[in-house]
């Protein structure tokens, strides 16, 4: 008869089967008196645990991750985690196996020691033998080395907390000194080596075998489809309809690059794309959001990215799963306390604020090591004034997501809004495929952009006077059963489908904000399918100090409008930014769009081709594991600038159609430049403070940065004048200078 158990059955009866185990491993113990080859010092009932102390330990990690997985499963309920977990303990199950045979040869030669010495007759001590201390046969003495001086630390932690998580066990921790120095000297590199052994580096340090094999443009999606096939959440089914959508201007954009480059020059990159938003606790939450009109901008930039770095010809795996993720980097069993297993076998991974706080919990102190291999989707940005955390908390730059301590050009943002970090953007649908044919079928419409209710109250007079003159259509979430609050002149389709959205807007006239949500990825969208985008002023410029949504985010920017990059980077007579209280002006600006001919608009930076370009040059130009200064760009395309009290380097370079490049500003931190400009220095000081390498005219003090992680084009004050390292830029490609662009 063959019985067929569900996958969450069949979790169940292993964790049964786990427990038994345990118990019958600690049922075959007896108890042994002291013999003379015990170490002094430890009582019977210590050192007859020690052994299955380990074991139940080892246990208890594969039980977690069991227990995990039934966790997981009650959300998704798919099969690919049991896959794993199986994978897991047919890998775990040779050396688990090792240890109980280990544990009962040591059992069995105690009880033959045992038995041999209950045979022999007693006989007094020899006075030769009173007052001797009777030594273990191995014995380690805690090492003094001045080459490691937290050793001793070290030592007294484990001896407290080694039981604390299971990975301790996992190597062969078992509270005894020796084997506590041995993992202290092999694994984390904290004490010296035992006597009788070689120094060797821990295999964590150790590289990957690298590859040998160059990339190649791809024209096919199939590879990245075969990555993502195994995650069905609605957030990745968002993804990959995205990527298939897409999938002909990446096609186009891939076969251009061809024709413009004979051969690649960039090394095959092996890449981890986890957006840790969609894991957990919090994973959960999000893919409920998914399909009530949630926020979608990051899942955008996901596909998008992932896209591009399949056409560039990498090797692209992505997990949405945080048991996965620790399959995947080799994290040791437990709760994360130690390094991973072997060498990270990734040479990117990208991930957000949320995953970096999963690889801390997984990586032990691999993750320090390892972390300049990280890339970080930041939507907002990162200022390096937030970054370190040293420098936050006492200067009042301390929030939620800020004090990594990364490099601050390893944060990745939606749009080109701050300089201090990398712009990776994302791809709207490509101007080009918007025919001649698809003005003409423009029709006096309006689309509302706000796909939940709350985001438009106070704003239907707002809506009202542009109803006047264009027919209203929305795109709101609502849920069966719920009495719409929505205008009743509004023409409301639901939430759509992105082709079916993108037919929306092709028809429509006019794409209109509201205010919120900021800075997303649709403005530009629209503006490429030929609509004029039309949003509210912000005045006050909204930020940290006065809006709940920025209030906490590492940035200083102030918000004028919807969508800054829109208003003052693509402007009339694509975008038209408006009082909305001023019911005048909006239906002024309503008639004069009306009358003007709009063609689509998609900025070369916002294309398949602009994204490639820009991703690849970061892969090869971009490295943050190298003590190196930077070399790109290179010092022709720099221009030195001193700004004016009170302003930020980026509003200097931007004055001179500049932008601010601030891994350049090694270059300028030095007293030479400050000669250079005929600027009489009366002090010459170097300090941590990320407004430095500046100048003060009262008392004539220059200023030199002593802390590199705090170069920012950012910082500003009102008593300084800043030193700034500006570079040209290629139109329409913010991020790169004129001659970035290696060869593929």
């Amino acid at each position: 008869m063959r019985v067929a158990l569900r996958p969450r059955s069949g979790c169940l009866v292993l964790c049964l089967g786990l427990s038994a185990f345990s118990l019958l491993l600690q049922s075959l113990w007896v108890p042994l008196e002291i013999s003379k080859d015990d170490p002094v010092g430890r009582s019977p009932a210590e050192d007859r645990g020690l052994g299955f102390r380990r074991l139940a330990l080892r246990l208890e990690a594969l039980s977690t991750q069991v227990q995990r997985l039934n966790r997981e499963r009650d959300a998704k309920r798919t099969s690919e985690d049991l896959h794993m977990l199986l994978q897991s303990l047919r890998q775990d199950q040779q050396g688990l196996a090792r240890l109980v045979e280990k544990e009962l040869n040591r059992v069995s030669q105690r009880l033959d020691h045992f038995n041999h010495h209950q045979r022999q007759p007693n006989t007094p001590p020899t006075r030769e033998n009173q007052g001797k201390h009777i030594e273990p046969k191995e014995t380690c003495v805690l090492p003094v080395d001045t080459a490691y001086p937290v050793c001793a630390e070290k030592v007294a932690f484990l001896q407290d907390k080694w039981q604390s998580d299971p990975c301790y066990a996992f190597y062969d921790v078992d509270g005894t000194a020796c084997s506590i120095l041995t993992y202290l000297s092999q694994i984390e590199n904290f004490c010296p080596p035992q006597p009788g052994r070689n120094h060797s580096t821990p295999t964590w340090h150790q590289r990957a075998q690298p590859y040998t094999k160059k990339a190649a443009i791809r024209t096919s999606m199939s590879s990245l489809y075969e990555a993502i096939n195994n995650s069905s959440g609605p957030a990745v089914r968002f993804m990959r309809s995205r990527v298939e959508m897409m999938s002909e201007c990446w096609r186009q954009a891939a076969l251009t690059m061809r024709q413009q480059n004979n051969k690649t020059h960039s090394s095959l990159m092996r890449v981890l794309l986890y957006p840790g938003a969609l894991a957990g606790g919090a994973g959960q939450h999000f893919e409920a959001m998914v399909e009530r009109g949630g926020p979608l901008g990051e899942l955008v930039q996901w596909a998008d990215l992932s896209a591009c770095l399949t056409i560039l010809g990498h090797n692209v795996s992505l997990t949405t799963s945080q048991y996965h993720l620790h399959r995947l980097i080799g994290a040791a069993p437990g709760r994360g306390s130690c390094p991973i297993k072997g060498p990270l076998s990734f040479d990117l991974i990208y991930t957000d604020y949320h995953g970096l706080v999963h690889l801390r919990g997984a990586m032990g102190l691999a993750f320090q090591y390892y972390q300049c291999r990280f890339r970080i989707l930041d939507s907002f940005g990162t200022e390096p004034a937030f970054n370190l955390g040293s420098y936050a908390q006492p200067h009042g730059f301390k929030t939620l997501w800020g004090s990594w301590g990364l490099q601050p050009l390893q944060y990745m943002t939606m749009f080109p809004h701050t300089p201090d970090n990398s712009f990776l953007g994302f791809v709207s649908d490509d101007a080009v495929r918007a025919q001649e044919s698809d003005l003409n079928r423009k029709e006096k419409i309006a689309v509302i952009y706000g796909k939940q209710e709350y985001m438009w109250q106070g704003l239907s007079e707002y809506v009202k006077v542009i109803s006047e003159e264009l027919e209203t259509h929305a795109t709101v979430y609502q849920p069966p059963g719920h009495v719409s609050t929505l205008p009743s002149f509004v023409r409301n389709h639901g939430l759509l489908s992105q082709r079916h959205f993108r037919r929306l807007l092709r028809r429509a006239k006019v794409f209109v904000g509201l205010g919120f949500p900021y800075e997303g990825p649709a403005p530009i969208e629209a503006i490429a399918l030929g609509c004029v985008f039309l949003q509210p002023r912000l005045n006050p410029p909204h930020s940290s100090d006065n809006n709940n949504f920025y209030k906490g985010k590492p940035t200083t920017r102030k918000i004028s409008s919807q969508h800054p990059y829109a208003e003052k980077s693509i402007g009339r007579p694509h975008v038209w930014t408006v009082d909305v209280t001023n019911k005048t002006q909006v239906r002024e600006a309503v008639k004069e769009i009306l009358r003007t001919e709009v063609k689509p608009l998609t900025p070369r930076e916002f294309s398949c081709e602009g994204m490639l370009d820009r991703v690849h040059h970061y892969i090869t130009q971009q490295s943050f594991c190298t003590p190196s200064v930077a070399t790109w760009p290179p010092e022709s395309v720099l221009r030195l600038h001193m700004g004016p009290l009170g302003q930020s380097c980026v509003s200097v370079c931007k004055r001179a159609s500049l932008v601010c490049e601030p891994s350049q500003f090694h270059r300028l931190n030095n007293p030479d430049v400050f000669a250079r400009l005929a600027i009489g220095c009366s002090s010459m000081t170097e300090e941590v403070n990320h407004i430095f390498p500046a100048y003060t005219p009262w008392g004539r003090h220059c200023r030199l940065q002593q802390e590199p992680l705090l170069f920012s084009c950012a910082g500003s004050d009102a008593s300084h004048r800043r030193l700034c390292p500006c570079r040209i830029y290629q139109p329409g490609q913010v991020a790169l200078s004129p001659d970035s662009i290696p060869d593929l």
